[in-house]
């Protein structure tokens, strides 16, 4: 996902690189860090919002650029409330998880995420790189600015996208986030929404490739095209201690969030908070039959039709036989998946 770098006049200090503005607030974090009230074990968090820093990772180029013109107003709005904003900009791909690690090193725990669902993926691997949250301590928080394409995630909490997400920033009002953790053959990653194989995965390559235009029609454009293609597959995997299952597929979708692609709701009985991911599977389909379940992905009701079979667990187990095409919160990468675990409350969330 190539960035540009077409932001000027939006960093508080051109001058000095993202690394250095990091370093030189560490003093005065570790004084916030050791204020830090204890939190509970609700649900949902609220207190009064007091002085505080965060990092803000912000994608200029996500949404086409449209980032880069709302972002503003939005950074404005919230110094204005009292908030300290330290933020950095990202310049290619990747650089949102080495800023990411970098202020997590330096000690800070509050982030916002400035771009679509890559930005906040790229956010979420830099800090839970290296293992999750250190044993004893509150999560890392992170809050949103959904400007990007498709800002998937955020629409499990709100339709209200950036105004929502503002608000529960000023308010302090966060809540438990679980992350997944995915071991694969050359390393780890994390994910907070999205893990697809199969026509997914090949709905997002022709998309990102020839339709990230459109935004989120995009995705819909895609799939209409990709269905005169459409293949089935096997993905031998186990859930949990369950039995090894070779069933043939259309895709394979675990989910820790509701929703894909913008608006798709993908999983409607996932949900962010309670441990476990949920599996969508579409069985074996006609090109006609699946042109006409498409649609009812918007309201969630394609998990009725009997070729789609939902599950939940906390562990999936893959026997692949080599890499694949994988849709992970938005991002198109290719690896070879092994084990997939969830991290219960692995973060706080403002939503």
């Amino acid at each position: 996902m190539a960035r540009s770098d077409d932001a000027g006049g939006v960093i508080e200090a051109p001058e000095r690189s993202g690394r250095a503005a990091l370093r030189d607030s560490a003093t005065k974090r570790a004084a916030l860090l050791a204020m830090r009230r204890v939190v509970g074990n609700t649900r949902t968090r609220s207190s009064p919002m007091s002085a505080s820093s965060f990092v803000v990772i912000f994608n200029p180029a996500a949404g086409g650029g449209r980032c880069a013109k709302l972002a503003p107003d939005a950074f404005d709005r919230l110094r204005d409330a009292g908030l300290s904003l330290e933020i950095v900009r990202t310049q290619g791909p990747g650089d949102g998880v080495r800023l990411a690690r970098e202020a997590r090193d330096a000690g800070h725990r509050d982030f916002i995420a400035v771009g679509g669902d890559g930005t906040s993926y790229e956010i979420v691997n830099g800090l839970l790189s290296d293992g999750a949250a250190r044993e004893g301590e509150a999560p890392y928080r992170l809050g949103f600015l959904p400007m990007g394409t498709g800002n998937s995630f955020l629409r499990d909490f709100t339709d209200r996208g950036a105004e929502h997400a503002i608000e529960a920033i000023l308010a302090d009002r966060h809540r438990p986030c679980d992350a997944v953790r995915v071991e694969h053959e050359d390393g780890v990653l994390h994910f907070i929404n999205i893990f697809s194989i199969g026509f997914v995965a090949d709905v997002a390559a022709l998309r990102n490739r020839r339709f990230a235009r459109l935004g989120e029609l995009g995705y819909v454009v895609a799939v209409v095209a990709k269905v005169a293609n459409l293949s089935i597959a096997r993905f031998p995997h186990q859930l949990d201690d369950g039995p090894r299952d070779e069933g043939p597929s259309v895709f394979l979708s675990i989910n820790n969030s509701k929703f894909t692609g913008g608006k798709m709701m993908m999983a409607p009985a996932a949900e962010t908070d309670d441990g476990a991911v949920d599996i969508i599977r579409v069985g074996p389909m006609s090109r006609a039959t699946l042109l006409a379940t498409f649609p009812k992905i918007f309201k969630g009701t394609h998990v009725d039709h009997p070729a789609v079979t939902s599950a939940r667990a906390r562990e999936v187990r893959f026997d692949l036989d080599g890499p694949l095409d994988v849709m992970i919160d938005g991002e198109l990468l290719t690896f070879h998946p092994r084990r997939l675990e969830v991290l219960p409350a692995a973060i706080e969330v403002f939503a």
